[in-house]
C-alpha cells in the first residue's frame, strides 16, 4: 500500500478512471498536505505492508540515507533508491522476530554452551568478548563486531560442518529428553530446517528474540540487525527497497557491507519493543510515533459503546486499512459512502476527516501518515 515506483498500488474506485495512487498524487499534489508535499518532493514518503510470515524473513539492516547513496551508485540493481528505510512492525498475531545485538551476557553463555559457535568465531576473538567490561561499551562494542564479523565471514564449507554436527547434537539431545535451551535448540533446529546449511542459522546466538503480542510494535532504525520469524504484522516504512542481507535468504546477500553497517550496542530484548502513546483527546486512538520524519502510525479500537466514529483529520496524507468489523465509511470531503471490512484500505487526503458508521459492536484499523 503505497507509491512506490515498484510497487505502485492500483485505485479501485468506479468514479476515478483506473490509474495509480502514485499517478493520483502526482495529479493532486495538495492531498500530501503543505509539509509532505515540500519535504518530500511532492511524494508520498511511506509504504504500508500486511506480512503473514510463516518461513523466517532474511537477517538484514537498512541502511541510513548517506550508506543508501553510496549503495545505489555502486549496486543499483541490488540497492535501487538513494532513501533510508526505517521501519515499524506491529503485531496482528502473536509474533516472532530478531532484532539488535543481546546483552553480552547472554552471548557468552552461547559461547561458553555451543563448542560449534565458539570454533567458528575462534578463542581469541572469544576470549576478547568474555573479558570485556561492561564499562567500557567501546571494548564490548569492537569485541562485538569482531565475533560477529568472524562468524559471518566464516568459509562455508567450514560453517557448514560445524552447522551440521550442531544439529546433530541437538536433535540427538532432544531425542534424549535433555534440554536444549542453552543452546537455543528449539529456534536452531526450525531455522536449520527451513534454511539448512545456512549461516544464518547461528545468528540466534548473538540476536535478541523479540516476541510481540497483538498491538505490539518494534522499530527498527537505521543499521538494526533483524529478521522476522512467524506471525502476521502490519509493517511501515519509509519509500526504499533498499535491504542489505547476510543469511535465510536466497537474495542478493551483501555480508562485508552488513558486518561493517550495524549497530553493534547490546540491549535486552525488552528494549526492542516500541511502546503505543493513548491519545489524551480519543481513548481509542494509541499512537506509534517513531524519531523519524517519514511515518507515524495510529491503531484505532472503537468499543461496542461507540455506533458512529469521527476520524479525525490530520495535516498529511493518509492510508487507513480496517483490520476487523464493519462500518459504513463516509468522507465528509466527498460525502460518498462506502463499506469498510476487514481488508479494506483507504487513502484520505490532508485535512480530510470522515465519519464510521459501525455495523458490527467494535472495529480496529491502522491509521497511517506521515510523522513530519
Amino acid at each position: 500500500m503505497g507509491a512506490h515506483p515498484r510497487g505502485d498500488a492500483i485505485i479501485r474506485d468506479n468514479r476515478i478512471p483506473q490509474k495509480t495512487l502514485g499517478q493520483w498524487i502526482a495529479d493532486n499534489p495538495a492531498c500530501l498536505g503543505v509539509k509532505v508535499k515540500d519535504a518530500f518532493q511532492g511524494r508520498l514518503p511511506f509504504l504500508f505492508k500486511v506480512l503473514s510470515v510463516n518461513t523466517a524473513l532474511s537477517i538484514q539492516a537498512h541502511p541510513n540515507k548517506e550508506l543508501a547513496e553510496k549503495l545505489h551508485a555502486q549496486l543499483p540493481e541490488h540497492y535501487p533508491d538513494t532513501n533510508h528505510k526505517p521501519e515499524m512492525a506491529i503485531a496482528l498475531t502473536p509474533f516472532e522476530g530478531l532484532c539488535g545485538f543481546r546483552p553480552v551476557e547472554e552471548i557468552v553463555s552461547f559461547l561458553q554452551n555451543v563448542p560449534e559457535l565458539r570454533t567458528l568465531i575462534g578463542e581469541v576473538a572469544a576470549e576478547q568478548l568474555e573479558r570485556s567490561g561492561s564499562d567500557d561499551p567501546r571494548g564490548v562494542s569492537a569485541a562485538l563486531r569482531v565475533c560477529f564479523t568472524r562468524l559471518m565471514k566464516s568459509e562455508k564449507k567450514f560453517f557448514v560442518d560445524q552447522l551440521n554436527m550442531l544439529v546433530k547434537r541437538i536433535s540427538q539431545e532432544a531425542a534424549e529428553g535433555k534440554d536444549t535451551s542453552g543452546s537455543n535448540g528449539d529456534l536452531l533446529l526450525r531455522l536449520h530446517s527451513q534454511y539448512p546449511g545456512d549461516i544464518g542459522c547461528f545468528t540466534i546466538y548473538f540476536l535478541n528474540l523479540v516476541r510481540l503480542e497483538p498491538g505490539d510494535a518494534m522499530f527498527l532504525g537505521a543499521n538494526e540487525p533483524h529478521a522476522y520469524l512467524h506471525g502476521d504484522c502490519v509493517e511501515c516504512m519509509a519509500c526504499s527497497d533498499n535491504t542489505v542481507r547476510a543469511g535465510l535468504t536466497p537474495k542478493f546477500i551483501d555480508v562485508l557491507t552488513l558486518c561493517e553497517m550495524l549497530n553493534y550496542t547490546p540491549a535486552p530484548s525488552s528494549s526492542k519493543i516500541f511502546p503505543a502513546t493513548q491519545s489524551p483527546l480519543d481513548p481509542s486512538v494509541y499512537l506509534y510515533d517513531p524519531p523519524v520524519p517519514d511515518f507515524a502510525i495510529m491503531r484505532i479500537e472503537i468499543p461496542p459503546s461507540i455506533k458512529l466514529y469521527l476520524v479525525s483529520a490530520v495535516d498529511s496524507a493518509s492510508i487507513l486499512l480496517v483490520i476487523q468489523g464493519t462500518a459504513v465509511g463516509t468522507s465528509t470531503a466527498a460525502a460518498s459512502e462506502m463499506t469498510l471490512r476487514r481488508g479494506s484500505v483507504l487513502f484520505i487526503s490532508a485535512n480530510e476527516s470522515m465519519w464510521l458508521q459501525l455495523t458490527t459492536s467494535s472495529i480496529t484499523a491502522s491509521f497511517k501518515s506521515a510523522g513530519i
